[in-house]
């Protein structure tokens, strides 16, 4: 159950993006946090480039080290190119899917849902957030969990948010995965070459 715990902020300004949710601190402090984060910035070498684009994934989707080593290892393994195959897998995480779907505000905060026990799949309660889905299933709020103010307030202000590749039934609180999604329906900001091009070393 290993996570990130450390501060939401110093990573958005060491990347200069909102990785783990909006942040005002890149407003105030639009600079890379340190003591030296004002100073004039070395250009970074091409390892540093690409260890950096890996970090990004890694926060962005809420993995640690080793299991995002799996994840490229078995991506390495599969049909099709490599980096796309490699998104493919982080998004079909369950903890991703209940925030794509709407139903938690962050990733962190579905990944949360998923551990309590608020969440199915294809019916059964599943509490593993790395659960891997696939075309097909069905993610749902448990029933006894549907009137927490938590996910009312989510889905309400996520309704807009809409994938070609997931189907959303409101009234029921269920989502299906019609698809795996295409490299250009993904929206994160990654250079998912530069990751392979890491592990190609």
């Amino acid at each position: 159950m290993a996570r990130y715990t450390g501060p939401k902020a110093r990573i958005s300004r060491r990347f200069n993006e909102p990785i783990l949710g909006d942040s005002k601190a890149l407003l105030k402090k639009n600079y890379p946090p340190g003591m030296h984060g004002k100073g004039k910035r070395r250009k970074q070498s091409e390892y540093a480039v690409q260890l950096a684009e890996k970090q990004k994934a890694k926060y962005i989707y809420g993995v640690l080290e080793r299991q995002f080593e799996n994840i490229f290892d078995k991506a390495s393994r599969k049909k099709g190119v490599t980096g796309e195959v490699l998104l493919q897998m982080l998004e079909s995480r369950l903890d991703n899917m209940v925030y794509r779907l709407g139903v938690a505000p962050t990733r962190r905060a579905a990944r949360q849902l998923v551990v309590h026990k608020h969440i199915t799949v294809n019916g059964e309660v599943v509490n593993i957030p790395s659960a891997n889905l696939k075309a097909g299933d069905k993610v749902a709020v448990r029933e006894k969990s549907k009137s927490l103010e938590t996910i009312t307030t989510s889905l309400a202000l996520q309704s807009a948010k809409k994938y070609n590749w997931l189907e959303w039934e409101s009234s029921e609180m269920e989502g299906k995965i019609i698809n795996l999604p295409l490299r250009q329906d993904i929206p994160e900001n990654i250079n998912e070459q530069l990751i392979v091009e890491l592990y190609s070393k």
